[in-house]
């Protein structure tokens, strides 16, 4: 059935002139992301004074932009999969998933279709709801942010276009409130810390950002020490971490800047193993390297003295942001998983 809405006409008044045609775009059709009016200029479907135009025209103000409809979606290139999900919470514009670590958001643009169709949360979104939506293109439905391979926590889902749209834009303004758990190497000098850093992309290691080259992107973090642990394998720091962006990496990078990776991150300078520190060997408190090999646990490898986290200890535990239909105040959380409870509880003990 053709959408009553279209064609629409909009006017471009004098105070809009100098005003990039798509920024324009946006601001007027609010519910319409930036990559769908992209996609509306390249089909043509949105002309000035009946002709096409690129997205980077400078309007100059008295122009006529008719919106012929909307641009036509990519279809879906991941395939639905079996693969049970952690539902904290559902309704029929979102979704809050408790997400494991070594699951995958979505697959890269430059997988084989084998893997782009295996083992993501976006298979698993697939399978689960009859409806996403489609902003984030073929790869990516109902994808409004993203978490690490390695890190487990709450992702919020959109469920359609509209309810993406507005959750977009309040991730982007900074009122989604979000925490995360993270276990360091070694002790914060303060009980509490900012660490304002913009973040780029590694010039020579492509898979790391970097806080030490020119012209990144702005990012925020804020820090506060939960406890101090000292254990036979070290110093070790369990920290509450607040973000006010969401750039790639961004605790990762930022708390490895000032000389405290997480937990099992080696990409960010975190050793591989945990080996027992000399001078505690003979501590009174520490377990015997045999029992340390005895204790089976989820979470990684031991071996006598030498422990291994087989992910980062960094966990997205809360959440809070608006329903995009209702307006209502939303807040949840999740525990931090059972193999990082039992690496507090048992392994460094």
């Amino acid at each position: 059935m053709p959408d009553p809405r279209y064609p629409m006409t909009l006017s471009v008044s004098p105070d809009a002139a100098g005003q990039r045609l798509d920024r324009f775009l946006a601001v007027q059709l609010p519910d319409t992301s930036r990559a769908r009016i992209q996609q509306l200029l390249a089909e043509e479907k949105a002309l000035v004074n009946g002709l096409a135009a690129k997205p980077s025209l400078k309007l100059k103000g008295g122009e006529q932009i008719t919106v012929l409809g909307h641009p036509q979606p990519a279809p879906l290139r991941a395939i639905a999969e079996d693969i049970p999900l952690d539902i904290v919470y559902e309704d029929d514009d979102l979704a809050v998933i408790n997400k494991p670590a070594g699951m995958m958001v979505h697959a890269g643009a430059g997988a084989s279709d084998d893997q782009r169709n295996r083992g993501t949360l976006v298979n698993a979104l697939l399978h689960r709801f009859a409806g996403l939506s489609a902003v984030g293109g073929g790869l990516r439905p109902g994808i409004v942010h993203r978490l690490d391979k390695e890190t487990s926590g709450l992702i919020v889902v959109a469920r359609n276009d509209a309810a993406h749209c507005k959750l977009a834009r309040q991730f982007s303004s900074r009122q989604v409130k979000k925490r995360y758990i993270a276990l360091v190497h070694g002790w914060p000098q303060r009980e509490s810390g900012t660490i304002n850093a913009a973040i780029s992309r590694d010039a020579v290691r492509r898979t790391r950002m970097t806080t030490r080259r020119a012209g990144g992107r702005a990012a925020v973090s804020h820090y506060e020490v939960r406890e101090r642990i000292t254990s036979p394998f070290g110093k070790f720091a369990l920290l509450d971490v607040r973000i006010e962006t969401g750039r790639t990496h961004q605790i990762r990078v930022h708390l490895a800047s000032i000389g405290h990776p997480v937990v099992g991150d080696a990409l960010y300078g975190a050793p591989k193993e945990l080996r027992v520190n000399a001078r505690s060997r003979g501590s009174a408190k520490m377990r015997s390297p045999a029992r340390l090999a005895e204790d089976p646990w989820p979470g990684g490898e031991k071996k006598a003295g030498v422990l291994a986290l087989s992910r980062n200890f960094l966990h997205a535990a809360a959440i809070e942001f608006t329903h995009p239909r209702t307006g209502e105040a939303l807040s949840f959380s999740a525990p931090l998983p059972e193999e990082l409870k039992l690496f507090l509880r048992n392994q460094l003990a």
